[in-house]
C-alpha cells in the first residue's frame, strides 16, 4: 500500500475583502463596520492562520504603497498577489471590454499601476478579475468584438511586462449576467489565443463548482496546459457564488481537489476566498483552515497504489470504496 506522504505543514492565505464590510443588494451600508486597508492587514494577521494576503489595489485613500508595506511587514504578512479593482462603477460597462476606447485606456493604465504595486510589494503576481467583462442580454454586445477586447487587453498589458506573471480569475457570472472569463476552458482558450507565456488561471474551486465544473478536472487542466497560477478555496451550494467556508458542504470533492493539488506537486500557499456576511471573519478562517487541514491528513490516507489501478479501470466501486476508507475510516 502506497499513500500520499505527509506534506510539510500546508500554508495558507486569504483575500482581503474576507476581513472588510462586505455588503449585499439588499443590505446595502453592509454586515459590519468599514475596514480600511490597513486595518485589515490587522485582522489578517490576527486570525493565526495566514501568511499572505490578496490585496486589491487602488489602496484606500491617503494609504501609500510603503504604509502596506511596512503593515504587511511588521505583521509576519506577504502579498502574494495585487488585484487591480477593474470591477467597481466606472467600469459597469466593461473593463478590457468597455464599449468606449477610454475606459478600456483606463482599465489598462489601472493594470499597469497594479504591475508596479505588486514590486514594490514582492508580489508573486497580478490577478485580474474582470468582473464587468460580459453583458447581461440578447444581441446586446457583438461576440467577436467582446472578444477581442478582452483577449487583447490583458494581452497588451503582459506584452508590456515579459517578466511579470498575471492570471485571470474566471467566473460564471456575477456582477454581469454572462461573464466572458466564464469557465476553465473558454478561459484557457482565450489565454492561448494571446500568444504570451506570462499568463494564467486561478482555479477558484467555488466558481468552478458554480460553473458546473468538477474543480478537481478544471485544476488538473489548467496545470496540463502550464496555466494554473493560484488555488483558492471556498465553498457553495453550486447556484451561486456563496463562498462559505472550504468544505462546508462537498467534502469528497474538496478531498479530491486537494488530492491533485498533491499529485501536482503545488507548494505554494493555497488561498481562502470567503464572504462572512454574518460571521466573524477570523473565525471562518480558522474554521476553513481546520477543515482543511483535516482534510489533507485524510488525503494522505489514500491507498494510491489501488487508487490510480482503479483510475485506470474506470473502477467507481473501488475508487469510492478507497475514498470511504480515507475519509471515514470505515
Amino acid at each position: 500500500m502506497t499513500s500520499a506522504p505527509p506534506s510539510a505543514a500546508r500554508a495558507f492565505a486569504g483575500g482581503m475583502w474576507s476581513f472588510g464590510r462586505i455588503i449585499d443588494r439588499y443590505a446595502t451600508d453592509g454586515y459590519g463596520p468599514e475596514v480600511g486597508t490597513l486595518r485589515t492587514i490587522e485582522l489578517a494577521a490576527a486570525s493565526g492562520e495566514l501568511v499572505g494576503l490578496d490585496l486589491n489595489y487602488p489602496f484606500d485613500p491617503g494609504v501609500s504603497v510603503a504604509e502596506v508595506k511596512a503593515a504587511l511587514d511588521a505583521h509576519g504578512l506577504v502579498a502574494t498577489n495585487i488585484t487591480p479593482v477593474v470591477y467597481d462603477r466606472r467600469f459597469r460597462s466593461g473593463s478590457f471590454t468597455a464599449p468606449d476606447a477610454a475606459t478600456r485606456a483606463a482599465a489598462r493604465e489601472l493594470a499597469e499601476e497594479a504591475v508596479q504595486v505588486a514590486a514594490d510589494l514582492g508580489a508573486r503576481y497580478v490577478k485580474f478579475w474582470p468582473g464587468q467583462d460580459g453583458y447581461d442580454y440578447p444581441f446586446q454586445v457583438d461576440y467577436a468584438t467582446l472578444r477581442r477586447h478582452a483577449v487583447e487587453g490583458v494581452r497588451d498589458v503582459a506584452r508590456n511586462h515579459p517578466d511579470v506573471t498575471f492570471a485571470i480569475e474566471y467566473k460564471l457570472k456575477e456582477p454581469r449576467n454572462r461573464l466572458f472569463w466564464s469557465t476553465a476552458t473558454a478561459s484557457l482558450l482565450a489565454i492561448e489565443q494571446m500568444g504570451v507565456d506570462n499568463v494564467g488561471l486561478v482555479v477558484d474551486f467555488g466558481h468552478s463548482l458554480f460553473a458546473k465544473e468538477n474543480p478537481a478536472e478544471a485544476l488538473t487542466l489548467a496545470h496540463s496546459m502550464g496555466r494554473l497560477v493560484d488555488i483558492e478555496l471556498d465553498d457553495n451550494y453550486r447556484e451561486w457564488d456563496d463562498d462559505l467556508t472550504a468544505g462546508a458542504l462537498h467534502l469528497v470533492e474538496t478531498l479530491e481537489f486537494l488530492h491533485v493539488t498533491r499529485e501536482i506537486g503545488w507548494s505554494e500557499p493555497l488561498k481562502l476566498d470567503l464572504f462572512p456576511y454574518r460571521e466573524d471573519p477570523t473565525d471562518a478562517v480558522r474554521e476553513s483552515v481546520a477543515t482543511l487541514r483535516a482534510l489533507e491528513d485524510r488525503a494522505s490516507h489514500l491507498d494510491l497504489d489501488r487508487l490510480r489501478a482503479a483510475q485506470a479501470d474506470h473502477d467507481a466501486m473501488t475508487a469510492q470504496r478507497l475514498v470511504r476508507a480515507a475519509l471515514l475510516g470505515a
